[in-house]
């Protein structure tokens, strides 16, 4: 029969209709009854009578599309469906009154789905007259955060005639209890006391008691909110941004939003207000477009955002203050932003610029790291002058070189003595017009061998050394020795080494050119790819070879030398 009630019930719901019967539920006796006072906000609950539930609303939507809600003002009247509405309010499983009237007054009929099969409850709504009430608190009840306060329940102000036991009290749905760890909390028969009093203790506090009217039992019901407060702020509002006059960028033809950051102290009421002003003047003609958006407020006062919209940057923004105006009960401040041509073209061509010339030296570091003999050479040729003239030296330089049996030569490659003989010669004599001093060649036969290696290498400028492992194991090694003690005692006599072929240093060499071996610099002989005349072997040969006026030297303009130096690129 129940079921059937309820099906009656969701096929009726959310409208109102002549008559309503639900079976077994409509001629059933109240189980609650509450008596509430007119104009005060109030509260009923779809629960069963508990002496010890823990809460006595529940405020949750998932819950309530599963409550149905129905109501008759008297017993004769047909049960008419409760829509939703403002006024009585749905909330999960509570019905809200804010404020109840007088002709709120009636049966009340709830269900729950699979919980709640028919509950029915009597509501009786008197005025404040009506129920003898004496001193009615206010409803709405501010307490200041950090100082002690009480909260009284306004219910008690009433049948002053009837001696009433304690009160329970609820705070959002949930019962007020003792709790040890909030020592701070007292209750104290219609009152809770609060020392001191916290932000979290803000809330909608719901306060029961029972009364017998002859031998009915109802339960009388009345509702607090209480709002937590701070001291009303004595300092005019706190700008965070802009703080005093502030420079802004900004491009001509661009959007651009002004942005005012204000800080205001606690208010009960409210009196803050903020506006942008162009030229500190409000142009009732210009209108600029504003918004404001409010942070949380708290006790401390809350931060409000104030914005300013430009659809575009024009030359009057850029010569006009703009300034963000703030006003609260204390006083008011003011803050002003500028706007700066943004030089954004200018900035960018510096950066190209920038860039554009880093970029032109790697690439110049580049060029010049992979053509530095030949820039040297070029240079050498046009821009500078002979440095042989009037040395005293006959020769350019002297050639080293291990001299070795027919039969100890290898006939599929260049041997040292013809390399020395034929090749050098070829080149640096008869192609760029240096003078060697070979010794077979240029020395008369006759004196002692030392002294002839000796007198030679000192009238050259170059000693040219053929480094190979018949070189530095052979005789030939003293002409390397004597190089060096040469070079040690005459500056201008410089070495150059070629690497012949690979070889590996006797333990007995001395000491003197052990050390030349390692520290100066060498070049390599390949064999297979140096011989041809354009090769970096040569460049690397005259580049250690004395700076002189040669037959190579060809157009000696300036001219000349850069025609030369772009050839490189190409």
């Amino acid at each position: 029969m129940l079921t059937l009630s309820w099906i009656l019930a969701l096929f009726v719901s959310g409208a109102e209709v002549r008559e309503i019967n639900l079976p077994g539920c409509s001629h059933a006796e109240p189980q609650i009854r509450y008596r509430a006072i007119s104009d005060e906000e109030f509260v009923l609950q779809c629960a069963l009578p508990d002496r010890d539930a823990t809460h006595i609303y529940n405020n949750s939507l998932l819950k309530q599309h599963k409550v149905k809600w129905f109501w008759r003002q008297k017993d004769k009247e047909p049960l008419k469906a409760i829509k939703e509405s403002s006024n009585p309010a749905l909330q999960g499983n509570a019905l809200w009154f804010k404020p109840v009237r007088d002709s709120a007054s009636g049966v009340y009929i709830c269900m729950i789905w699979e919980k709640i099969p028919c509950l029915k409850i009597v509501l009786e709504v008197q005025t404040k007259k009506a129920a003898k009430c004496s001193g009615y608190d206010t409803n709405v009840l501010y307490l200041l955060a950090g100082s002690g306060n009480s909260i009284t329940c306004p219910g008690t102000k009433c049948y002053s005639h009837i001696e009433k036991p304690d009160v329970k009290w609820y705070k959002d749905g949930h019962q007020i209890k003792h709790r040890k760890s909030r020592q701070s909390r007292k209750l104290k028969r219609t009152e809770i006391y609060l020392n001191p009093t916290y932000g979290k203790d803000a809330g909608i506090y719901v306060c029961d008691y029972t009364l017998y009217d002859n031998t009915t039992k109802w339960t009388m019901r009345t509702a607090v909110t209480v709002e937590v407060i701070a001291k009303t702020t004595i300092h005019p509002p706190n700008f965070l941004y802009p703080n005093g006059v502030v420079i802004l960028e900004a491009e001509l033809g661009k959007p651009l939003e002004l942005e005012c950051h204000v800080q205001f102290g606690f208010e009960r009421v409210s009196s803050m207000r903020v506006t942008w002003k162009r030229n500190n003047k409000e142009n009732i003609n210009e209108k600029l477009n504003q918004e404001t958006s409010v942070c949380p407020k708290g006790l401390r006062g809350h931060t409000l955002l104030h914005v300013a919209k430009l659809k575009e940057v024009t030359e009057r923004d850029l010569r006009s203050n703009f300034t963000c105006f703030a006003e609260n009960s204390v006083g008011n401040a003011t803050a002003v932003i500028q706007l700066k041509r943004k030089q954004r073209v200018f900035l960018l061509y510096i950066l190209c610029s920038a860039i554009s010339t880093l970029f032109a030296f790697l690439l110049c570091t580049a060029f010049v790291y992979q053509h530095w003999i030949e820039i040297v050479l070029m240079y050498r040729s046009y821009l500078v002058h002979n440095e042989t003239t009037g040395d005293g030296k006959e020769f350019d330089a002297f050639v080293s070189y291990a001299k070795l049996d027919s039969s100890e030569s290898d006939s599929t490659l260049i041997s040292e003595e013809k390399f020395a003989l034929e090749l050098l010669p070829d080149m640096l004599e008869n192609k760029y017009g240096y003078k060697l001093c070979i010794l077979e060649r240029d020395v008369l036969p006759g004196g002692a061998y030392t002294d002839e290696v000796v007198t030679a290498i000192k009238q050259s400028r170059r000693a040219i050394i053929i480094l190979s492992p018949a070189y530095v194991s052979g005789p030939s090694i003293f002409e390397l020795q004597a190089a060096v003690n040469c070079a040690l005692e005459d500056k201008k006599i410089k070495l150059v080494l070629i690497k012949f072929q690979a070889f590996q240093e006797p333990e007995t060499l001395p000491p003197v050119v052990k050390k030349a071996l390692r520290i100066l610099p060498v070049i390599t002989w390949k064999s297979s790819i140096s011989a041809a005349p354009n090769k970096k072997f040569w460049k690397y040969m005259r580049y250690h070879m004395p700076v002189k006026t040669t037959k190579m030297l060809g157009n000696c303009s300036l001219k000349g030398f850069f025609q030369r130096l772009f050839s490189l690129l190409y």
